[in-house]
């Protein structure tokens, strides 16, 4: 595959014109963003490395594509058994952290998606022309992904040569055209995937692809064709999308919000979703990046223009909703996508809502069922896209999947429905099994592309969020089944029952910008002894975007995030603080709230559905491994007696997790 703007031999590089190599990549490259400036830094790349490459002989690619980020590496250089990865400051006289952290995190996007490079030395090397000499050693980081060695212009090719040297009997020299072709399965966190989609990146370019995983291009090209039969036959239609957590419902949302966004054809769309920090993390990212990217176009934005352009593309569905009431006129959107579509209120909470906060007396309708007639007021075509999460349930009043379904039992006969198979199956989805008899009667289109079966948060294992459901189940012969055959060789969790121990764990594990952070149930209020006080609310954006040197932000490991704060969202690494409001004693969990001094027996199934469905959340949220902090009880404190917490660290010992 093309990945590179240019791409050939050392020999060849060498042999063709520098004239001849810039107009190659010229030719790729966007001319609407075409700059002298660009165009000089690969002049000067170009001749640095004709200079640096005499007498060697490998491959070598400019502009190197990096899907899971939306960008592309300087160069790309290989030689015998070695992949350097290469990233060019030029007029650089210094090897800053930020050009540091950006030519790792390529190398471990290769390491780490890139089938071709596991395994593999990678090199990553960081060239500030002008900077003073550096002495190298080569640090191991992960798997076979060495620290970011240094050089300029003048020492390059004794940097190269020194590695290869040091790294010339490790391994079989690589086979270049095997590497070339070989599959890239990018696993991009929710926030590089909203950008790199905002920046008309395809789900394509920037998704997993193979056997092991629902290919996220099917369900987006199942909702398209939803969408386009609607439109060809002037119909109104409701499809349901499902997925275990991390699977890409929110990614495929996203994707169908973007391409069927044509302002030209009226074909307007909204993703919407109930979750606020998910709508406020996405929204200051995406103007973050939006005025960075201005910046470096030299064409400058406002922080104030860049958000209210990005506000258009995520709402916020109790704004959205509040709108509708007041203005009783078809919404501007033909296509409109409610991500975690569970979470919408029953009729008991948005009539209290609406009664508390809005002075209407007369609103008698669930969310779903308002929702679905504020688009029903299109007279020709519409398309509801609803997103929905098994078991995602946390708060109460969220009316879960059977209250978008209800609705279809008595009003809006002319509706066309779509629904995933997984439904009818799976009671993450629908508790109470009556309700597919609205399907069955309003004869309901089943489709196996409209269901997310495998998480791609946690691209390490596919199987975390079975292991997780058998826990949650309490079925721990299964869960330690599973995690001894698909989990302990692929995917880290560890248990300790001491706090800084688990942060020090985080931080030895997180390499380049990858992010770490403690999260914990939002009933979890006994952890506050520890200096965890989950009523402490975080400002989500700083928490999820800021760097380690923000004390606000997760990297710092004091502000602790609730499941509603990450739902939808994830870390790289992630310490889950395990508190007594679910506790396992006498071979079963046990679920309790903290009220006033001391605990109570949760009786409602409602509540206890939310509590597990909160641990569900939090177990889920970690890309790439995480350690399950567990406290000591206290005897003498009758809220934290010892058995609220030793029940559960044996259970999760007895699974052959590691303590530390």
């Amino acid at each position: 595959m093309n990945r590179a703007y240019y791409k050939s031999s050392i020999s060849n590089f060498l042999q063709e014109s520098s004239e001849s190599i810039l107009g190659k990549i010229v030719d790729q490259y966007d001319l609407n963003r075409q700059e002298i400036q660009q165009k000089n830094a690969w002049k000067k790349q170009i001749l640095i490395l004709k200079n640096t490459l005499q007498n060697l002989n490998g491959e070598i690619y400019f502009e190197f594509s990096i899907p899971r980020m939306g960008k592309r590496v300087d160069n790309i250089v290989i030689i015998d058994n070695c992949i350097f990865i290469i990233e060019f400051k030029i007029g650089a006289n210094n090897f800053d952290k930020y050009a540091k952290d950006q030519v790792f995190d390529y190398a471990l996007d290769m390491n780490h998606f890139h089938e071709g490079s596991h395994n593999k030395i990678i090199i990553p090397l960081l060239v500030a022309d002008n900077a003073v000499e550096s002495k190298n050693t080569f640090i191991k980081k992960v798997d076979n992904l060495y620290d970011v060695i240094y050089s300029n212009s003048k020492t390059l090719t004794e940097t190269i040569k020194f590695s290869l040297q040091h790294f010339k009997s490790a391994s079989e020299k690589i086979d270049v055209s095997s590497w070339e072709n070989s599959s890239y399965k990018p696993t991009p966190t929710i926030i590089e995937a909203a950008t790199a989609l905002y920046k008309n990146h395809s789900v394509k370019e920037i998704s997993r692809s193979g056997a092991e995983a629902k290919n996220l291009s099917l369900t987006s090209e199942c909702i398209s064709y939803i969408i386009d039969y609607s439109k060809k036959y002037n119909q109104k239609s409701i499809c349901f999308v499902t997925g275990v957590p991390g699977a890409g419902k929110t990614l495929a949302g996203l994707n169908i919000a973007n391409i069927r966004s044509n302002y030209e054809e009226e074909e307007h769309t909204v993703f919407l979703s109930g979750n606020g920090p998910l709508v406020d993390v996405l929204r200051e990212a995406l103007a973050r990046d939006k005025v960075k990217t201005a910046k470096e176009n030299n064409n400058p934005i406002t922080k104030g223009q860049a958000t209210s352009q990005v506000k258009s593309f995520i709402q916020n569905i109790h704004h959205f909703r509040d709108a509708s009431l007041k203005d009783e006129k078809a919404p501007i959107e033909k296509v409109t996508i409610f991500d975690e579509a569970q979470r919408a209120w029953t009729k008991e909470q948005a009539s209290k809502f609406m009664k508390r906060n809005k002075g209407r007396d007369d609103f008698e309708k669930s969310e779903p069922e308002f929702l679905i007639e504020v688009i029903d007021r299109h007279e020709d075509w519409c398309t509801i896209v609803c997103l929905i999460g098994g078991g995602q349930e946390i708060n109460t009043g969220e009316a879960g999947l059977e209250e978008w379904i209800r609705p279809f039992s008595d009003f809006f006969p002319e509706w066309k429905i779509f629904y995933s198979s997984k439904i009818t199956e799976d009671k993450d989805y629908i508790k109470d099994f009556s309700i597919l008899n609205i399907l069955n009667k309003r004869n309901a289109v089943k489709k196996d592309e409209l269901h997310l079966s495998v998480s791609l948060r946690s691209f390490r294992s596919a199987q975390l969020s079975s292991f997780i459901h058998e826990i949650i189940d309490n079925n721990a012969s299964k869960a330690k089944d599973i995690y001894t055959a698909s989990i302990k060789e692929h995917y880290p969790i560890k248990i300790t029952r001491d706090l800084e121990t688990a942060k020090n764990w985080l931080k030895n594990q997180a390499n380049g910008s990858e992010r770490i952070g403690i999260i914990a149930s939002s009933g979890a209020i006994r952890l506050r002894p520890f200096g965890l006080n989950v009523k402490a609310k975080i400002d989500a954006p700083i928490w999820f975007l800021n760097d380690e040197n923000d004390i606000r932000s997760s990297h710092f490991l004091e502000e602790v995030a609730t499941q509603f704060d990450i739902q939808g969202l994830e870390l790289d690494w992630t310490c889950l603080a395990w508190d007594g409001n679910f506790y396992y004693e006498n071979n079963r969990w046990n679920f309790k709230n903290f009220k006033g001094s001391k605990w109570q027996n949760i009786i409602d199934p409602t509540n206890i559905n939310y509590l597990i469905n909160s641990y569900r959340v939090l177990l889920t949220r970690a890309r790439q491994g995480m350690i399950i902090y567990i406290p000591y009880g206290n005897n003498e404190d009758s809220t934290r007696p010892s058995y609220m917490y030793d029940g559960t660290y044996n259970f999760f010992k007895d699974l052959g997790i590691e303590e530390i």
